[in-house]
């Protein structure tokens, strides 16, 4: 939100709360108060639907960005994703791989504000996937990022050209809700592997 609409939705909230109170006494300004914060609350849950359109990168190269939800360690789910990814082997090699975890971050911790344990445990399944990937021959950069899978990758691709985001996980967290998000509203190319 641009600092200029803040004060206009302070009055938007408070002007009719107050007026609630003067005109209509206690009962009714504490109900109004209830539906302002309620639709305050609604308008802030609500997820824009605009396009996710990465920065324009003029070098000509494939720029891969992997959302790894899940461990990326066996053999074959590494190759699932690389072939997936059309990175590594002899045709891939001067592609630019940034992997990234989404940290899950659990409902008390989140409240608590504690998402160290969780950006530790995003970081310790970074590893494990940048290293499977090294063994198959790609050389990736690595990043952890926000919880909300969608999320991460818009603010991943803030700065990161990615011509393809690749999502890989077991559809048990919610990615295949994230993956049809991101297939609608990405602006580079899109693909969703499966594990297990």
């Amino acid at each position: 939100m641009t600092p200029w609409k803040l004060p206009f939705v302070v009055a938007g909230v408070v002007v009719p709360v107050a007026a609630a109170f003067m005109l209509g006494g206690p009962g009714v300004g504490v109900a109004v108060g209830a539906l302002a914060a309620v639709a305050l609350v609604a308008i802030a849950a609500r997820r824009p639907d605009e396009p996710i359109a990465p920065p324009r990168e003029r070098d000509g190269a494939r720029h891969v960005l992997i959302v790894a939800a899940e461990d990326v360690e066996d053999p074959a789910d590494v190759a699932r994703v690389t072939r997936a990814a059309g990175i590594g082997g002899e045709d891939g090699g001067g592609d630019e791989v940034r992997v990234l975890v989404p940290a899950r971050i659990g409902f008390l911790d989140r409240w608590a504000s504690d998402v160290e344990d969780a950006r530790h445990r995003a970081q310790q399944r970074l590893v494990v996937t940048v290293a499977a990937l090294a063994r198959a021959g790609v050389a990736a950069e690595a990043r952890v990022g926000d919880e909300d899978i969608v999320q991460a990758v818009e603010d991943q691709l803030q700065s990161y050209p990615a011509t393809e985001v690749v999502l890989v996980g077991t559809d048990e967290d919610g990615e295949g809700e994230a993956a049809e998000q991101l297939r609608a509203r990405l602006r580079a190319g899109f693909r969703y592997v499966r594990l297990g």
